[in-house]
C-alpha cells in the first residue's frame, strides 16, 4: 500500500511538472526563439538558485575553485542558470538548428577526416556544455552514421516528447543507457556506426577515478568500447557565445593503443573533461552530484 501511495504521489508530481514545462514550451513558441532565450535565461537565473541543487552546485564549485581561485562563484552560478534556461527553450527550436548552419562555427574538422574521408568509426565524447544536443546533430548533418547514448528523463509524461525531438532532429538512433542499451550499442558498432555520449555525469556502475583531484564515480563505457573494438575517441568541446551562436570543436583523437587498460584511458578522458570545464566553467551544468 505504501509503495502504491508513493507511486501515485510521484505520478501526480510528474504530471504537474510536465504541465508547467509544456506551458513554458508553448510560451517559447509564441514569443519566438530570441525573445524566449531572454525570458528563460532571466527566469532560470532567478528561480534556479532556490532549487535543492544549490548545495550540490556549491559543493561542486568548492572542488574546482581550489584549482583556480580567480574564478567568481556567483558569476559561474548565474551564467550557468542563464545557459540552462536558453538550452531548455531551444528544445522546441531544434528543427531550426537542423535546417541552418549560420549558428555554428566548427573547428578541428581535420580530426574528422578519418571518419568522413575513410569511413572509420570513432567514439565521440563530451559533457553537458552550452547546448550539448548540438554535438550529435552536427555530426549527423555531416552524414556520419551515428548512434547516441542518452539517459531518459524520470518524468514519464515528458520523456516521450523529448525522445521524439531527439530522434527527429538530433540523431535518429537513440540508445537508452543501461544493460539493454549496451547490447544495442554493440549492434550499432557492428553495423559500422560511430557512437556519441556524455561522460560527465556520475554513474552508479562506474569506477572511482580521480576528477579534479577527487575520486568520482566515472563511466568506463567509452574506454571499454574503444579498447574492445579498437576505436579512437574524439573529444568534442561546445561553447555558446554572446550572440547565442556556437563553437563546436572536434579535438585530436585519442587512441586506445596508447593506454594499458580501460582505467588509464578513462583517467585521460577525465583530464580532457577537466580542461573543457576550466576553459569555460560558466556553461557546464554544475547541478549533477558528481562527487557523491
Amino acid at each position: 500500500m505504501k509503495k502504491f501511495a508513493k507511486f501515485m504521489i510521484k505520478t501526480f508530481n510528474y504530471f504537474y511538472q510536465s504541465l508547467f514545462i509544456y506551458l513554458f514550451f508553448l510560451i517559447g513558441l509564441i514569443f519566438g526563439l530570441n525573445i524566449s532565450r531572454t525570458i528563460f535565461a532571466f527566469l532560470f537565473s532567478k528561480i534556479g538558485p532556490f532549487f535543492k541543487s544549490k548545495k550540490i552546485i556549491n559543493n561542486n564549485l568548492d572542488v574546482i575553485l581550489k584549482k583556480n581561485l580567480s574564478l567568481n562563484r556567483k558569476k559561474i552560478i548565474n551564467q550557468m542558470w542563464k545557459n540552462y534556461g536558453k538550452t531548455f527553450i531551444e528544445y522546441v527550436y531544434l528543427s531550426n538548428f537542423r535546417k541552418r548552419n549560420s549558428h555554428i562555427r566548427i573547428t578541428g574538422e581535420e580530426n574528422l577526416k578519418q571518419v568522413t574521408n575513410n569511413g572509420n568509426q570513432v567514439i565521440f565524447v563530451s559533457g553537458h556544455f552550452a547546448n550539448f544536443e548540438l554535438m550529435s546533430m552536427e555530426i549527423t548533418k555531416k552524414n556520419i552514421p551515428l548512434a547516441t547514448i542518452y539517459r531518459p528523463l524520470n518524468n514519464f509524461f515528458l520523456n516521450p516528447f523529448m525522445e521524439y525531438l531527439r530522434k527527429k532532429y538530433v540523431c535518429h538512433n537513440q540508445i537508452r543507457k543501461g544493460i539493454n542499451g549496451l547490447r544495442e550499442t554493440i549492434k550499432y558498432i557492428k553495423k559500422k556506426h560511430c557512437i556519441a555520449l556524455m561522460i560527465d555525469q556520475r554513474v552508479s556502475e562506474g569506477e572511482k577515478i580521480v576528477f579534479f583531484d577527487k575520486p568520482a564515480l566515472t563511466t568506463t563505457l567509452p574506454a571499454q568500447l574503444s579498447t574492445k573494438f579498437g576505436l579512437d575517441i574524439v573529444p568534442v568541446y561546445i561553447e555558446r557565445d554572446e550572440n547565442n551562436n556556437f563553437l563546436i570543436e572536434f579535438q585530436q583523437s585519442i587512441s586506445p593503443h596508447n593506454f594499458d587498460n580501460r582505467i588509464e584511458l578513462t583517467k585521460k578522458l577525465n583530464k580532457v573533461l577537466e580542461e573543457m570545464i576550466i576553459r569555460n566553467p560558466y556553461q557546464w551544468i554544475w547541478t549533477h552530484n558528481r562527487w557523491k
